[in-house]
């Protein structure tokens, strides 16, 4: 009985961190509804639109800089608390812009609060999670991040026909000041604690998201990770870490150079590539793509702890793989029936569900899981900046590619980053299902192939 309380509450502290992937999805997804109407009030050029969407990613690779700093001198628990507080100034000051440069600070200011958000709460929840749920945590800040992207697109759409692009903003300030509040109830980080010699501190966080009886374990098994003889210096200059951080670096560059964001920022301009003529039309489209994108992360919540993560990125990059490459042959063909129309939402869609179910969610959560106690502020804040560097290329260039190469060859592009990725998850990926953090970190320094670090 005592155990079944302390699993709820083990709930409780992952979702109310996971709400901070609430405010990414609000942050990220605004803008594809905001931008039309952005464009008519300041007469924007299609250099000018990028930069606007490019300014959060600018911010977001800053606050990942930050946050290694930040998590590890203060603590997980204060920087999560670090990112509502700036997520609420951004707010405001996107929707008070009253010219260009004013906007695009503000972007960059609440790419700040993404970037710290985006490396501190999958980091929090892998420390905090027990072992057999760790996967399901962290993918909840995945789902609340595309909980915030269908809320965006669904304001979106109800503010579609009064324009109001400054409301868009404004209504995300409200999420961000709930979070500020309710991150007061949450636990530090128990391994963070270990690691600062505050051993009696993380007993008594463990005494809240553990079993009585393997509180004494747990603590002694990170205990003896922290003393190893080795320095965070000679850490971050091994060959092992060296060899995790490639992985990582690739990991989340896949994830991104999957084409994701082209759909999340883009999707009214793909839905009127695709024949939709009227804004309400391209929202409406756009509001179904978040929908699946929220169900489908259910899915990988259910089933990472029991699948494990390659078999769903197996499925997952083949279903984006395939979809891409039959939307840009369909573009190729070009679009000039409804039924081709509505074949176009359809792939779109089966995008979203391959991703959704693996390559949104597995990344954090392997990204999370590979790195050494007294490295993991760094690896994690590397591979979280590759992300939003390669996002930022992504979402920098894709109008361009667009207008340059067309519909057919850059989304056949991405199908082939598609084929690529999978082939490299097969030969390097390791599954880590069901493993501890200290029993991978073992492996690792015992120079485990990569695909090998989750064996027992």
């Amino acid at each position: 009985m005592a155990y079944a309380k302390e699993k709820g509450f083990v709930y409780i502290v992952g979702i109310t961190a996971a709400l901070a992937g609430l405010l990414f999805g609000l942050d990220t997804g605004i803008i594809s509804g905001a931008l039309p109407f952005i464009k008519l009030t300041f007469n924007l050029t299609v250099d000018e639109s990028e930069a606007i969407v490019t300014a959060a990613l600018i911010g977001a690779i800053l606050g990942t800089i930050l946050s290694g700093f930040i998590t590890r001198r203060f603590g997980r628990h204060f920087a999560i608390w670090m990112s509502a507080f700036i997520f609420c100034i951004g707010a405001l000051l996107c929707a008070l812009s009253v010219n260009l440069p004013m906007l695009v600070i503000s972007r960059v200011i609440l790419g700040i609060a993404i970037g710290l958000t985006s490396f501190t709460a999958p980091l929090y929840l892998s420390e905090i999670s027990p072992k057999h749920l760790r996967g399901g945590m962290i993918a909840t800040f995945q789902l609340m991040i595309t909980v915030g992207i269908l809320v965006s697109y669904v304001a979106d759409t109800l503010l579609t026909p009064s324009g109001s692009w400054r409301w868009m903003f404004g209504v995300t300030f409200f999420p961000a000041f709930v979070l500020f509040l309710a991150v007061l109830i949450l636990p530090k980080s128990p391994r963070w604690l270990v690691l600062v010699g505050k051993k009696e501190e993380a007993r008594i966080v463990l005494g809240k998201v553990r079993n009585p009886d393997e509180i004494n374990a747990e603590l002694a098994e990170i205990e003896s990770t922290i003393n190893k003889n080795h320095s965070l210096k000679e850490v971050l200059q091994s060959r092992t870490f060296l060899k995790v951080l490639f992985l990582g670096i690739i990991l989340q560059a896949i994830q991104q150079f999957s084409g994701i964001n082209t759909v999340i920022y883009y999707a009214p301009s793909i839905f009127k590539l695709a024949g939709f003529a009227t804004s309400i039309q391209q929202m409406w489209a756009t509001v179904l793509v978040g929908t699946v994108n929220m169900l489908t992360t259910i899915i990988a919540i259910m089933y990472v702890d029991k699948w494990g993560r390659k078999p769903i990125l197996y499925f997952g990059l083949c279903t984006t793989t395939i979809s891409l490459g039959l939307l840009g042959y369909l573009f190729h063909l070009g679009i000039g029936s409804v039924v081709s129309q509505y074949l176009a939402v359809a792939l779109v869609l089966s995008f979203i569900f391959g991703f959704a179910v693996s390559l949104g969610p597995i990344m954090w959560i392997l990204c999370a899981e590979i790195f050494p106690l007294k490295g993991r502020d760094v690896g994690v804040g590397v591979t979280t900046a590759t992300n939003w560097v390669c996002n930022a290329i992504i979402g920098g260039t894709f109008l361009s590619l667009i207008t340059d190469f067309g519909p057919a060859s850059t989304f056949g592009l991405f199908s082939l980053i598609g084929l690529l990725s999978l082939l490299f998850v097969i030969g390097f990926v390791p599954e880590t299902k069901d493993v501890s953090l200290e029993r991978i970190e073992a492996n690792l320094l015992a120079h485990k192939k990569l695909r090998d670090l989750g064996a027992y």
